[in-house]
């Protein structure tokens, strides 16, 4: 069998993305074939809760009870006193949301993954296709689960259709794309099937057993869903009928965990001894001024009092020295010093972790000296301009590699034990890396400057794939108003699978995440093998990860699986598969599996397989249909946000953005009669409108005022979760109602309505809007307020990292931030206007003259004027 061709890998790590992410031309016949690819200020001290160890899909038993549409993930921040007046306590929400008055566009429901069921409009007797010359099996060998597979989603995997068309040219089309969304750490609920025994695999290419495999029931023999051939089972799949083989997991669920209890890795640690041998290493710039200082140490006072007894943390300062405390002082906070002018030498730091010192302790041990220690933080005192001021950054970060990875007394036994995996560093820089290793000059005007700039990256990024080695994640949290040099951090973070954030100041979301950060890991030395039918081959990954050797695992016949070295095994985190057909598809379904093995925080070995199964179709109509557009657009803008390198790339691929949409309704839209305009396809109608949102928002568009402040967002979003991509991509509009309720509108300015409170969920951000006429009566608005808060809190609980949450009036300087995310529409005709919102056909002409002066009047147009501008007629109304 002829090997498939080789994906172009487009981990965001480093990587340009394949040639077929671009819009084909009309005058092509055939794709082109794929080339391989190279904040807010809080004036009072922040009060922060324990971090909830739970799935952020899973609501919060204050707002369980609501109805919402397209629930996303997220995290409670316990916000300080609200930013306009202290309101009542928030209402309890005990009704659903209030449904629209009467049926419009609003955000769909989150789509769901496929259901593996047995149910297709094709025939399931129809016979099978074998392409590698291996007997018809059709009849000799029963589906095990044939009548019998259970209508089960799997959270992990998201795919951007729920059907794969058979002609490989319309397949094929590349502005719509066919592709996946793979999340390897997100936790399941209820949690997959166990089994604690070695898996049967296929001998000739890898794949699992699993529930749509076809069984010989009088010789166990299993036939391979990847590669069609036979399997022996060693006895285990024998069995007088089919009934009795759906009691092993394997054959009837789409996702299982194989469960390994021995362990390959030397220095074992036991589970009830490891959750106190993986530390967190707080590595603190000790450069602030009073204000930011004062809120650092609130932050860092609510963070160790929200850690277990158990966990283990370390603290260091880093200036022009790197100082490293000692727990073993108890009533005073005492300190070792080293240079750092240069990366620590080998002597001086076995003379630091084989001394007396004790630098990592548990917190039920510590935490009175870790308090004295935050209290005797000092403000800088010389006067120095805050970006010239001297920090040794990446010196403070080999200190920390070098103790997480060196023995470490514990003071509850007095052992010394290896630290073991799952370590986390966590940053807290206030500037740039200006001195010692990896440091850059104070000024740009430096004349050797970009060869030191390249320099310090390479530096960086090599120190992030050491701390990746020895499976230590380093993130990075910035704040204050001092530019920190984010292409020169960045590669840190990324190389050890870590996330550099940017906040305003070192407050309330800077002290959440602190917080998110030390609990986020699921796991370690993660790997991702990714298997489909012969007809479908990947494209580009787009991920936290890398590809991995090949001679480091495992080796089959013909495996000719695509294998990922994850960087880290988080929830937080997905990677985004392109994918392909290689040919006209002849089978009534194609296959898919996903083995994701890693060791958990428990450090138990775990494969976890997901095996999925599409049905094909002829239809075009039928697969529009199967489509989900948010899924669909996120892929799209996690492909295009990898070519977006910096400012003048987001403005090409805005262009780029542009021409995928005249493309698609050019492929699969109807042709105005009497007219060379093309209708963009009913069954994608929600695809515009999220991609506008993408083409104007903070990821391409120039809302952001900053360029570091992009590229981390942009960086973000390539890691993403699905739940959180797609709010970054489109933001989630909720108008405040009476009682408690909150309604879910398009995110149009005309959601802009003077007597109500709305509150707008975009991912990174939430800003809460309150209209001037409910800002006049203090009661009304201080209940509105409290109830928006609350929501806003509950929506964005367990999200990493935590949003900024910002309200304000209506008419004030903060609102442009709510106003520059909204779809501009109040300039559309009456007509469409009211589509979006029928509460407009009840307003007088005096009405709708008051209503368009209270907007803010924009140069871009709205989504259906931008397709109109392209000549493309928006997507009838359904």
């Amino acid at each position: 069998m002829a090997n498939p061709p080789q994906p172009s890998l487009g981990y965001s790590v480093s990587i340009t993305p394949s040639q077929t992410d671009r819009p084909t031309p009309q005058s092509e016949k055939s794709p082109v074939p794929p080339t391989p690819p190279p904040t807010s200020v809080s004036p009072v001290a922040p009060r922060f809760p324990p971090p909830k160890l739970q799935h952020d899909q899973i609501p919060s038993p204050s707002i369980r009870n609501l109805n919402f549409q397209s629930p996303t993930n997220g995290v409670s921040t316990g916000s300080p006193a609200p930013h306009l007046s202290t309101p009542p306590g928030p209402p309890v929400f005990t009704s659903p949301v209030q449904p629209a008055a009467v049926p419009f566009r609003t955000s769909p429901a989150t789509p769901q993954p496929v259901a593996f069921s047995s149910g297709s409009t094709l025939p399931t007797s129809s016979p099978l296709h074998f392409s590698n010359g291996s007997a018809d099996l059709q009849h000799q060998v029963p589906n095990a689960t044939e009548d019998w597979v259970p209508v089960t989603n799997s959270p992990c995997v998201l795919f951007s259709a729920h059907k794969v068309l058979k002609q490989k040219k319309v397949a094929n089309v590349p502005s719509l794309g066919f592709g996946a969304l793979v999340s390897p750490g997100r936790e399941i609920s209820p949690g997959p099937k166990i089994i604690q025994r070695d898996p049967h695999r296929c001998k000739n290419c890898g794949a699992y057993a699993n529930l749509y495999c076809k069984i010989l029931l009088g010789s166990g023999q299993w036939q391979c869903v990847i590669c069609r051939k036979l399997n022996g089972s060693e006895g285990e799949y024998i069995a007088p009928s089919k009934e009795e083989l759906r009691g092993l997991p394997e054959l009837s669920s789409p996702v299982v965990d194989y469960i390994l209890t021995t362990n390959k890795r030397p220095g074992f640690i036991p589970v009830s001894d490891y959750r106190m041998s993986a530390p967190v290493i707080l590595v603190v710039d000790e450069c602030l001024d009073e204000p930011h200082l004062q809120h650092l140490q609130s932050s860092l006072h609510a963070f160790v009092d929200s850690l277990t007894p158990t966990t283990r943390v370390g603290i260091i300062l880093y200036g022009r020295t790197v100082s490293v405390y000692d727990f073993s002082e108890e009533s005073m906070a005492s300190a070792d010093v080293l240079p750092a002018d240069k990366s620590p030498t080998q002597e001086s730091v076995k003379a630091l972790i084989y001394g007396t010192g004790i630098y990592m302790s548990p917190m039920h041990a510590s935490l009175e000296v870790a308090h004295k220690i935050f209290s005797s933080l000092r403000p800088y005192k010389l006067n120095i301009p805050e970006a010239s001021r001297d920090r040794c950054l990446g010196a403070a970060v080999e200190v920390a590699l070098a103790i997480v990875q060196g023995p470490s007394a514990e003071m509850s036994r007095g052992l010394v034990k290896r630290a073991g995996g799952n370590s986390r560093i966590i940053v807290c820089a206030g500037g740039p890396n200006t001195y010692g290793p990896g440091s850059v000059p104070h000024s740009f005007t430096h004349p050797n400057y970009p060869y030191m700039e390249k320099t310090a990256m390479k530096y960086m990024e090599h120190l992030g794939q050491e701390a990746h080695q020895h499976n230590t994640v380093v993130d990075i949290l910035c704040a204050g108003t001092c530019p920190v040099r984010v292409p020169i951090l960045q590669p840190l973070a990324k190389a050890s699978g870590g996330v550099l954030v940017l906040h305003d100041d070192f407050g309330e979301a800077f002290g959440v995440n602190l917080q998110r950060a030390s609990a986020r890991a699921a796991g370690s030395h993660g790997f991702l093998e990714i298997r489909c039918s012969d007809d479908i081959f990947i494209t580009q990954v787009v991920g936290p990860g890398e590809e991995a050797h090949v001679d480091s695992h495992e080796t089959f016949k013909i495996d000719n699986a695509l294998s990922i070295q994850m960087l880290s095994v988080e929830e937080t985190q997905s990677f985004a598969l392109s994918m392909e057909t290689k040919r006209d598809i002849k089978s009534d379904f194609v296959f898919f599996q996903f083995a994701i093995q890693f060791l958990n925080v428990y450090q138990a070995d775990i494969s976890r397989v997901i095996t999925a199964r599409l049905p094909t179709v002829d239809s075009v109509s039928a697969y529009l249909e199967s489509v989900q557009d948010e899924v669909a657009a996120v892929l799209i803008a996690k492909r295009t946000l990898l070519r977006a390198k910096g400012h003048s790339d987001a403005i090409d691929m805005r262009a780029t953005i542009d021409e995928r949409i005249k493309d698609i309704a050019l492929k699969f839209g109807s042709q105005v009669p009497k007219s060379k305009l093309h209708r963009f396809p009913r069954e994608l109608s929600l695809l515009p409108e999220l991609l506008f949102h993408l083409r104007r928002g903070p990821l391409l568009g120039s809302i952001v005022g900053h360029e570091d402040e992009r590229s981390v967002l942009r960086n973000l979003f390539l890691n993403a979760s699905f739940d959180l991509s797609l709010r970054m991509v489109a933001p989630r509009c909720l108008m405040h109602r009476e009682e408690g309720t909150f309604e879910e509108l398009p995110a149009y300015d005309l959601a802009m309505q003077s007597d109500t409170a709305v509150v707008l969920d975009h991912g990174t951000d939430v800003f809460i809007w309150l209209g001037a006429e409910l800002a006049a009566d203090d009661g009304k608005s201080a209940a509105a307020l409290a109830a928006c808060r609350t929501l806003a809190e509950e929506i964005t609980e367990l999200r990493f990292p935590a949003p900024r949450i910002l309200a304000f009036k209506e008419g004030s300087s903060q609102a442009r931030y709510f106003v520059s995310r909204l779809i501009p529409a109040h300039g559309d005709p009456p007509y469409e206007q009211e589509a979006r919102f029928p509460q407009l056909r009840s307003l007088t002409a005096e009405q709708r003259t008051k209503l368009k002066s209270s907007f803010i009047h924009f140069d871009d147009p709205s989504s259906c004027e931008w397709m109109r501008n392209l000549r493309v007629l928006p997507p009838e109304p359904s």
